[in-house]
């Protein structure tokens, strides 16, 4: 018999494809999220749970399923899955890490130029009618070449996006947990800077780093006043790193001059200030969303599934090793 195995959201057809051919699938066809009570009906008895980064799985659902061996979250973060809960109960969790590195940096490249150039801005000015003919002193951008790009996190992304720099003639600096070794800071061409010189000198703000209770609002009201006037916040990481109002307020009133955003507080939902603002760019999670990366994250699943429930090492467990026995839950 097949492997029983739950995905709640479609996935591109090369990976549906796969899953029918390798597993015992059932999935939700309908083109929204689950609630609750649907996602535990659909994952009860299987042992394997495909889940999406908008798929809370806390606890309540975790135990909902005695036979649940693994959780493959469709996604870098994790920080919808309840770790703990999980690893108390032998449960390994995985993600799909390094994959989508090169679609999201690319991404933020797009967000950094469309602000810089005012793009939104003079695509509007055309659709409307309103544009009367070339102007020298019309909707004026900024250039890149010999500004400065702070980088706020340097994990793969964040390097991958310093890489990119190299090319627009840009001057790096980035801000890390843990400062990188001299060799890898030569190699990208970049100077560390504690946070908030960085944030007082950069033209460029990029955001790089996972949701936690420490990176919660990282960027709030206090943060934001300390950006030039000119600057741009661009954030492909996770929404709740970035105070949404505080960033509307600073918008309104020129504390900073621009933000691009791929990713928010309260998913799919957005803050009401930030979306009449001409100076935002939002867009809906598009980070990893190319065909070739978002098929390459459903095979990572498929792999990191196979593995454990043939009993071998998943090879991108993000929880420690799970614990043999569910009598002592609470441990990790």
């Amino acid at each position: 018999m097949k492997p029983a195995v739950f995905l709640t959201r479609m996935l591109p057809s090369p990976v549906m494809h796969r899953l029918k051919t390798l597993f015992d699938l059932k999935y939700n066809n309908h083109d929204r999220p689950l609630t609750k009570t649907e996602l535990v009906r659909g994952m009860r008895g299987r042992p394997a749970l495909i889940s999406m980064l908008s798929d809370p799985i806390d606890a309540g659902v975790i135990e909902s399923n005695p036979r649940l061996k693994i959780i493959a979250n469709y996604a870098v973060g994790t920080n919808n899955i309840d770790l703990k809960a999980a690893s108390s109960r032998g449960i390994i969790v995985t993600n799909t890490p390094g994959v989508l590195t090169d679609a999201t940096a690319d991404l933020t490249w797009s967000l950094i130029l469309t602000l810089a150039r005012r793009v939104p801005e003079g695509d509007r000015l055309v659709r409307t009618g309103r544009w009367t003919g070339w102007d020298p002193t019309q909707l004026l951008g900024t250039d890149l070449n010999g500004k400065i790009l702070g980088i706020i996190g340097m994990g793969r992304i964040g390097r991958a996006v310093a890489r990119r720099a190299v090319g627009f003639g840009m001057r790096l600096i980035y801000h890390n947990r843990r400062r990188l070794p001299v060799r890898v800071e030569k190699k990208i061409n970049a100077s560390y800077r504690p946070l908030s010189r960085l944030l007082a000198t950069a033209d460029i703000v990029s955001l790089h780093i996972p949701l936690t209770p420490e990176t919660h609002h990282l960027i709030n009201r206090r943060v934001l006043g300390r950006m030039r006037s000119t600057a741009l916040l661009i954030n492909t990481a996770r929404g709740p790193v970035v105070d949404e109002k505080a960033l509307a307020d600073a918008l309104k009133h020129g504390k900073i001059a621009g933000a691009g955003l791929d990713v928010f507080e309260d998913e799919p939902a957005v803050q009401k200030g930030l979306i009449t603002l001409p100076n935002v760019v939002l867009l809906p999670h598009l980070g990893s969303a190319t065909i070739e990366t978002r098929t390459k994250m459903g095979f990572m699943v498929i792999e990191n599934i196979q593995s454990v429930l043939r009993g071998k090492p998943a090879p991108d467990a993000v929880n420690r090793r799970p614990l043999k026995e569910p009598a002592t839950a609470g441990a990790e």
